[in-house]
Parts: C-alpha cells; sequence; structure tokens
C-alpha cells in the first residue's frame, strides 16, 4: 500500500526537517505538538528555510506553497486516525514515548507502521507499550534532516519483516539511503559522534584552542559541514546531555561521561540554538551572530 498521508510527532528541530522531507516529496503531513507556542514557532522556522532556498533560486514561490500546503501543523491527535504511516520525534524521555505510543495506538489503524527516531532507548522496550510491536521500528534520521542522506533502520526484537521492507522502501521513496543497525543504544552514528563532542568540549575548558579555532579545526580538516561545538549546540545541549548520560550508564564507559562545561550551560538554560546561546549565539531563526 503506498504511503500517501503521514504523521509526525513533535514540532522540534527533527520533526520539522522530517515533516520538510515529506512534503517536498510529494506526502501530506499531520505534524502534532503539544504546545501551540511550539507549533507557531515550528512554523515560522520552516516558512523562513523555504525563503532563503527562495533566495538561492533553490525552490519557487509555487513550490513554496505547495510544500506548506501539504503540511497541518496542529494539537490535536486525533488528526492522525487516517494516516498511514508515523514518525516519532519528541524528547528523549521513555516514559514520553510509551505513553504517545499506547495513545496513539488506539487512534490509528491497526496496520499502520510506528517509528520512533530515538538514538538511545530501547526500540522493543516502546513498541511493547503497543498492541503492534511488529508493526514498530526504528527509523533514526541525522541531523539538519534536509541535508543528510542518512536513515538508520532500527528492528526491535518483534519487528516484522514486512515492516522493515516497508519501512525501507519508504526510506528510499523520500530520498534518503539507509543502513541496518540492531538495537543498540547509541546504534552506529550516535556511539561515534558523542564523544567526539564531549572531547571537544574538554578542549575547551583545558584552553587548548577557542571555539572557533576548534570547529573551524574540524571544518577545514574534516570537511565538516558543522564544528562539533556548533553540532552540539544545533543538536539541542539538553538533548546532547541526555544521550551522552544515557550512553556513560548503560555502557560505564568514561568516554561517554557529559563534560563538565556541558552540565553547566544546560543549567544556565543556554541550550543552544533554540535558546539562542549555547557555545555560540544565535538569532531567532537559528543563524550564527
Amino acid at each position: 500500500m503506498p504511503i500517501r498521508k503521514v504523521g509526525v510527532l513533535g514540532a522540534g528541530v527533527m520533526g520539522l526537517g522530517i515533516s520538510q522531507v515529506l512534503a517536498e516529496n510529494g506526502i501530506d503531513v499531520i505534524l502534532v505538538d503539544r504546545e501551540e507556542a511550539i507549533i507557531e514557532r515550528s512554523r515560522d522556522h520552516l516558512v523562513h528555510l523555504l525563503d532563503k532556498e527562495i533566495e538561492k533560486w533553490g525552490i519557487t514561490e509555487a513550490e513554496k506553497k505547495i510544500i506548506l500546503s501539504r503540511i497541518r501543523f496542529t494539537l490535536d491527535k486525533s488528526l492522525l486516525r487516517d494516516v498511514d504511516f508515523v514518525f516519532e520525534t519528541v524528547d528523549e524521555f521513555l516514559d514520553v514515548k510509551k505513553k504517545i505510543f499506547n495513545e496513539i495506538d488506539t487512534i490509528c489503524g491497526p496496520n499502520v507502521i510506528f517509528a520512533t527516531n530515538t538514538s538511545t532507548l530501547s526500540i522493543t522496550e516502546i513498541a511493547a507499550a503497543t498492541n503492534r510491536p511488529e508493526n514498530f521500528i526504528g527509523l533514526n534520521f541525522t541531523h539538519p534532516v534536509v541535508k543528510r542522506q542518512l536513515v538508520q533502520i532500527v528492528r526491535g526484537l518483534k519487528t516484522s519483516d514486512k515492516t522493515y521492507e516497508v519501512a525501507k522502501r519508504f526510506v528510499g521513496e523520500i530520498g534518503k539511503k539507509s543502513v541496518l543497525v540492531y538495537e543498540s543504544p547509541g546504534y552506529v552514528t550516535i556511539r561515534l559522534m558523542m564523544p567526539l563532542l564531549n572531547e571537544a568540549m574538554n578542549l575547551l575548558v583545558e584552553g587548548v584552542a577557542s571555539a572557533n579555532d576548534i570547529d573551524k579545526a574540524m571544518r577545514l580538516g574534516f570537511d565538516f559541514p558543522y564544528g562539533p561545538l556548533e553540532m552540539a549546540d544545533r543538536m539541542g545541549l539538553d538533548a546532547v546531555f541526555r544521550v551522552t548520560d544515557a550512553l556513560y550508564r548503560e555502557y560505564g564507559d568514561v568516554k561517554y561521561r557529559p563534560a563538565l562545561i556541558l552540565r553547566k550551560l544546560v543549567r544556565a538554560g543556554h541550550l543552544g540554538e533554540k535558546t539562542g546561546e549555547g557555545f555560540f549565539k544565535y538569532n531567532e531563526f537559528g543563524e550564527r551572530i
């Protein structure tokens, strides 16, 4: 069955990015969040991103209108009753994810596939909160979603072969490329990336180089689109802290222990792009200032 309408839970950075990719590929999206302010900010941010693409001649005004027309921003989960597929992109809290999936399990049709974007939590454990563990899978996108091709497809204990094949085909249809990984906290990319972000923060604290020069070294030396500190800012420093802390508790390896400066910034409410300040400062549209 073709996938024509998709529900996305969570209108943050990842949820918006996934919604944009879906809409650009002709798929109708129901983008759901629990707060009106987040919905409004998400819509405004998407308009800004599309306007920037128009300025670069990347898209036309007509294409912008079509993309926006395909995404419905809403607080109403009941609108998910007729979707063909669901992505979840809320914060990395197990109880929150389980509660959301348990709720929409009664709203969506029995054959709808549920996909979580989690990077550290158990696919199997989240799936157990539903009556469809065989129709449950992990689809871990890479930030920024619109520009990165990678999606890690993560099978839970009860994920069926059919669900995996449908998810793999769908990932290809929206212009992404996938790798198959089996359930393990951090999968491939996060397990490799978090120690890099952590070590960049330690270099900054030790005074080895400035934040700008640490990032410049990795951009110029290894062709990174962002340096590690800006990457952490754009991921959200609170999210980076939760992920590294979860990996530290899971594996007990000090390479995952959150850097002290990360703890301090999170406690101060300097969470990166989404609050306007982290290791660097950003305007309301997420641009470095």
